[in-house]
Formats: C-alpha cells, sequence, structure tokens
C-alpha cells in the first residue's frame, strides 16, 4: 500500500478518535476531568484498561523478545495475577472510604503532607519516564513505516503524535478517555487476531500445530527453573506482583479510571474482569511472538527484538495487513499516553498545586491552571520521546521494568507504612528517606556480585527498594498516630 493510502488511513482514525472526544468532552468540569464525574461504566472502564495497561511496549517489544526469552515473560504475568487480588480488595476498598480525588491523599491522612507530596512527586516522575519510553517506542515505528522515506525529521512526527493526544484530552480528560480507549483497545485486539490468523496461514498450520512447532523449536519454554537466571521463576513471580500492586494500585493514572466507577463493588469486577482478558492478551502476543520468529527466517527477514514486527508485516504480508497493523500500532499507543498525560495533569494540579483545596479561585480560574499543566507536560512528554530516541535501545520492556523498579520503589514502600502500621514518620524525613532507597537499591545492583556471588537480583529489585523505605521511614517514624 502507498504511503498516501497509509496516511489516509491514519488521517481517517483519528477523525474518529475526535469525534468520540467530542461527543464525551462536552462540557466536562474539573471534576469530569479529574474523576469522570465517578459515573463511568466498570465494563468500558475495564476492556479499555486493557490497551492502558500494555500499551505499544507490549505490542512491539513483547513478540520481538520471544527469541531470546520464550514464554517467560508470563511468570511476571502470573505474579500480576497475585498483585490485582490485592489492588482489589486491598486498596480500592481504601481508596473508595476515604473518597478520594488523587489517591495520595490517602498517605497525606496516614502519613501527613510530606508523605502526599513526597508520593505524588514520585508518581509524576514514575509515569512521565514510563509514559514516554512508550510514546517513543510507537512513534518510532510509526515514524519508519510512514514518514522517513520523506525526510521529515523524527521530531516533527514526535510534535504531531503529542499534539494530537493534546487535542483530544484537552477539554474531557477521563470523561473522554474511558471511550476512546474502548475504541483503541478493540482496535488494538482486533489487530492481533488478524495477524496471528495471517501467521498460521502462511505457515500452513493450525493451533495444535503452531504449538507443537514452538515447543520444538524452544520458543514456547515458560517457566525458567534456574535460580541463578536473571529470570528465574520465583525472582519473576514475585517481581510481578509487586509490579502490578505499585504500577496499577498506587498509580494515579490506573486508579483515576477505577474511582471513576459509582461503587466499590462496580470497580472490584472492574479490575477482575481486566485481569483476566490482559491474561489471555499477554499469552496471545507471546503465542504471536513465537509465529513471528517461525516465520521471519522463512521470508528472509533479519530483523529482531522490536524491529521483528514491523519489519514481518511491512515486508512480508499483504496490504490490507499493514493497514490492520497500523492502526493496532496506533491504538496500543494512545490508551496509554492520553491516560498518562490526563493523570499526571490530575496529579500535579490536586497534589502539588492543591486546586481542589483554593476555596478562593472559581471552577473557571481552577481550568485554566489546568489546561496550562496540562500543556505543559505535554512539551516534556514532546522532549523526553526526543532524549530517548538519541538513547536508543534493542528492547525497550526492559527499560521501561527497568525504570519501574528504581522509581515505583518508594511509592511502595510509603503505602505499605500507611496500610500496615500506625506510625507516623517526620515529615522532613519522608523525602530522604524515599530519594535514599533506590540510591541504596542503585548501589546494591552495581556491587551484587560482591555480594551475592553468582545469584543475580532482578526486577525483584523493586520489592527491596519498597523494603528500604519502608524500613527508613520505621526509623524516622514518631509516637504512633492515633
Amino acid at each position: 500500500m502507498t504511503q498516501s493510502a497509509l496516511i489516509a488511513v491514519v488521517l481517517a482514525y483519528f477523525a474518529l478518535v475526535f469525534w468520540i472526544a467530542h461527543r464525551t468532552g462536552r462540557g466536562a468540569t474539573n471534576e469530569g476531568f479529574f474523576v469522570g464525574n465517578r459515573a463511568s461504566p466498570w465494563p468500558v472502564v475495564a476492556f479499555g484498561m486493557i490497551g492502558t495497561t500494555l500499551s505499544g511496549v507490549t505490542f512491539v517489544s513483547v513478540p520481538g523478545a520471544v527469541g531470546r526469552d520464550g514464554f517467560s515473560y508470563y511468570q511476571i504475568i502470573l505474579g500480576h495475577l497475585a498483585g490485582y487480588l490485592v489492588i482489589a480488595f486491598v486498596l480500592l476498598p481504601l481508596y473508595y472510604r476515604e473518597r478520594v480525588t488523587s489517591i495520595y491523599h490517602v498517605l497525606e491522612t496516614r502519613l501527613g503532607s510530606s508523605a502526599h507530596r513526597t508520593g505524588a512527586a514520585f508518581f509524576l516522575v514514575s509515569r512521565t519516564l514510563g509514559a514516554c519510553v512508550r510514546l517513543y517506542l510507537v512513534v518510532a515505528v510509526l515514524h519508519a513505516m510512514l514518514i522517513a522515506s520523506s525526510g521529515v525529521p523524527f521530531a516533527v512526527t514526535a510534535f504531531v503524535v503529542v499534539a494530537l493526544i493534546v487535542a483530544y484530552t484537552y477539554e474531557g480528560g477521563v470523561k473522554t478517555i474511558v471511550w476512546t480507549d474502548l475504541l483503541q483497545t478493540a482496535c488494538m485486539l482486533s489487530g492481533l487476531i488478524v495477524v496471528i490468523a495471517i501467521l498460521l496461514a502462511r505457515l500452513d498450520l493450525d493451533v495444535p500445530a503452531s504449538v507443537a512447532a514452538l515447543s520444538e523449536a524452544g520458543l514456547a519454554r515458560m517457566f525458567v527453573l534456574d535460580p541463578m537466571a536473571d529470570n528465574f521463576v520465583v525472582k519473576h513471580f514475585v517481581a510481578g506482583l509487586f509490579i502490578a500492586v505499585a504500577m496499577a494500585g498506587m498509580d494515579q493514572e490506573m486508579m483515576q479510571k477505577n474511582i471513576s466507577v459509582r461503587t466499590l463493588g462496580a470497580s472490584q469486577k472492574n479490575v477482575l474482569l481486566m485481569l483476566g482478558i490482559m491474561m489471555a492478551v499477554v499469552l496471545g502476543f507471546l503465542y504471536l511472538g513465537g509465529l513471528l520468529h517461525l516465520y521471519a527466517p522463512a521470508a528472509g527477514i533479519t530483523e529482531s527484538g522490536d524491529r521483528l514486527f514491523p519489519a514481518v508485516v511491512m515486508q512480508s504480508l499483504p496490504e490490507v495487513v499493514q493497514v490492520v497493523f497500523l492502526i493496532a500500532l496506533i491504538s496500543a499507543l494512545f490508551p496509554s499516553a492520553d491516560g498518562a498525560l490526563t493523570a499526571l495533569t490530575s496529579s500535579f494540579c490536586v497534589d502539588i498545586l492543591r486546586l481542589r483545596d483554593r476555596a478562593n479561585l472559581a471552577e473557571e480560574a481552577q481550568a485554566r491552571i489546568r489546561k496550562r499543566v496540562h500543556l505543559a507536560f505535554a512539551a516534556l512528554f514532546f522532549a523526553l520521546v526526543l532524549g530517548f530516541e538519541a538513547l536508543g535501545s534493542p528492547s525497550m520492556i526492559v527499560v521501561l521494568l527497568k525504570i519501574a523498579a528504581y522509581s515505583y520503589g518508594p511509592l511502595l514502600g510509603l503505602f505499605a507504612f500507611a496500610i500496615l502500621t500506625r506510625r507516623r514518620p517526620l515529615d522532613r524525613w519522608v523525602p530522604v528517606v524515599a530519594i535514599a532507597a533506590p540510591l541504596g537499591c542503585y548501589a546494591i545492583d552495581h556491587y551484587q556480585e560482591a555480594l551475592f556471588g553468582p545469584y543475580r537480583i532482578g526486577l525483584e529489585i523493586l520489592a527491596v527498594n519498597g523494603a528500604l523505605t519502608f524500613a527508613g521511614l520505621w526509623l524516622v517514624s514518631g509516637k504512633a498516630r492515633p
């Protein structure tokens, strides 16, 4: 298919997204922007959150890593199963009981204002970096597929993509993205199914025969039983548990959609439904990765890692599949990017600027400030995407999980301390502890060969990070709170 035809398809897709944004965002108040007026239908939220959870990193990086790691990534997803149960039955009841707009308000009521600001600050850093990793990956693929041959710089492509995200989230926020995420997740999953069907036909295999072929090629190995391996099953399960709790349950982007549902019971159903769909979808992406690695050598394709999936589609599959892939890729990008931009705006306005507590500011004045913050975060997204382009990486999912291990650890420790103890840390020491814990983890990671010999700490460094934060808060805490 010609480049102009692909661009026309992309423009038609965006026209549909903007129509949905216009329909759902009309007359949105600050309450609608932040938490969707707490009236979002839970099945819509559950399905749309699949796109937010998985993103373009899963769409491109997970299949690309199968050649190196087999299906071992699913060990992390099994850990997610335990983590999402903690979210549904421990964290959500707490958030609904306190009727929070920002989940970091819980830290203030239990640990003090310094803990509130520290938690929000770590979320802002964590989500900004994580969202920009996801955004960069998909922008890079789109640029290579559609734009690079015309000589347009990468920076122009990145600017246009960020501007489009701003345009349809600017007014409605959560009230809009609940519905746009529904469309985008449906398109992403449709792309997954179509490409799998085409590859099975090209390989002349049915599902049972393809599973046998993957096993014979060593691509379907899931459980790693060597304790010294970086992806040892216990290490991955523990990491997956804490990654889910921290990156979903203690993340304003993920939780703002859950708490936009009217009742706790419906929100819990949302989490459990999303968990079930997510586990099936990730298994589908791993299966797709196996098929890609079976097909690529026979088709003469030598690309690997994040470049494998786009290369197979653009060099070897029919034009209609290229269109499906392109729409699915865009759909994988936007649920994570739009939600992140909205959540970061919400958290900065509510937690740092404390707009909701400033009774002297009229609704219109608060809206003006919120829109300026929205634009400022969009500019930061653009700058960081350019930074990741300069950095480069063969597998962005590794980068994403490494960032999470360091930046979400203090949030894990803060929430654990707030929930599991009745002690109150001294305000001035909270940010010191939250910064010292990741630095301590970096030292452990750097010197772990001397400390542990052949054993290597991997993604479970997130749990270590949270434990160091918890221990530090205990040491600087005063008398028990009433």
